[in-house]
């Protein structure tokens, strides 16, 4: 990284599938940030996506259990993203749809007009489509992921307890009927009831469920095991194997779940970032030390 009085230049180098790549991006602040790939603009954040992929482990990934439904939707989508990148059109798609949709029910305060309901039929149409598009593609996703979370949850606690992952839609039937049917409810409410703005994955381990149900450390297990369940199907999807960036991630654990996680980290290239001392375990081929940010020799 190279840093002015107001620029910021980051330069990361990757190779994906034997072809190297070189990406640059630079800060300014109060501008847009200027993104280039092998020299050239990258005007597409899929673009991205195909050069580097990176799997993050941090403290705060306990909200995945203990957290609200957007959470584990952002995991999920995160990592279908990370699998399939041109299933980022498809998201970003629903994001607009949706802003619109809210947008025009906000407008309409509550009144059925002639227009509005001409406008939402357009955008339940578009919704319908790419929301559709986007649970099935969810829905395939978590069934990938569930046989690699239930064997790196076994692992990881030592128990043979089986973790499940299952996909609760927000809406019956098709979707385009489901928005037709909570329509009224909408244009009251002013927001989209329905869709998969709405949807939960629910987590269980042993019939108990995660959120509610489990001790901390058994949360902090199903925790790692989603992270890692994701990483290796992103490493099966893509055919290469992501960056594992740990970010203080064996702070809240105990040492025989320590000992579990670097037994269970799979191979390749791994950055491990803890504010003490290196866990008992880890063999890490370098080791950078900063002081008040800055590396200490």
């Amino acid at each position: 990284m190279q840093t002015g009085a107001s620029v910021s230049v980051i330069r990361l180098e990757s190779a994906e599938n034997d072809r190297r790549s070189l990406v640059e991006i630079e800060i300014v602040p109060e501008r847009r940030d200027r993104v280039q790939r092998n020299r050239q603009r990258v005007v597409r954040a899929q673009e991205l996506l195909e050069t580097l992929r990176v799997s993050v482990f941090t403290p705060d990934d306990l909200g995945l259990v203990k957290g609200g439904p957007q959470e584990r939707r952002e995991f999920l989508d995160d990592g279908l993203v990370a699998a399939r990148p041109a299933q980022l059109t498809v998201r970003q798609t629903v994001e607009r749809i949706l802003r619109q949709r809210s947008a025009l029910l906000h407008q309409a305060g509550g009144v059925a007009s002639p227009e509005v309901l001409a406008t939402l039929d357009v955008w339940d149409d578009k919704l319908a489509q790419a929301g559709g598009a986007l649970v099935g593609a969810r829905e395939a996703f978590l069934a990938e992921l569930q046989p690699l979370a239930a064997e790196a949850f076994r692992r990881l606690t030592r128990r043979d307890e089986e973790l499940t992952l299952v996909y609760e839609r927000s809406f019956s039937g098709e979707l385009r009927e489901a928005l037709a049917r909570a329509r009224r409810d909408d244009l009251r409410r002013a927001t989209t009831t329905v869709g998969p703005q709405r949807d939960e994955i629910v987590i269980a381990a042993g019939g108990l469920d995660a959120r509610t149900r489990l001790s901390q450390g058994r949360q902090r297990c199903a925790t790692l095991a989603l992270r890692l369940a994701a990483h290796g199907a992103v490493t099966r999807a893509a055919g290469s194997t992501p960056v594992l960036l740990l970010d203080d991630a064996f702070s809240e654990l105990d040492e025989a779940t320590t000992r579990s996680l670097l037994a269970e980290l799979p191979p390749g290239q791994a950055v491990l970032t803890t504010a003490g001392p290196i866990p008992a375990g880890a063999h890490p081929a370098a080791v950078v030390r900063l002081a008040a940010g800055a590396v200490v020799r």
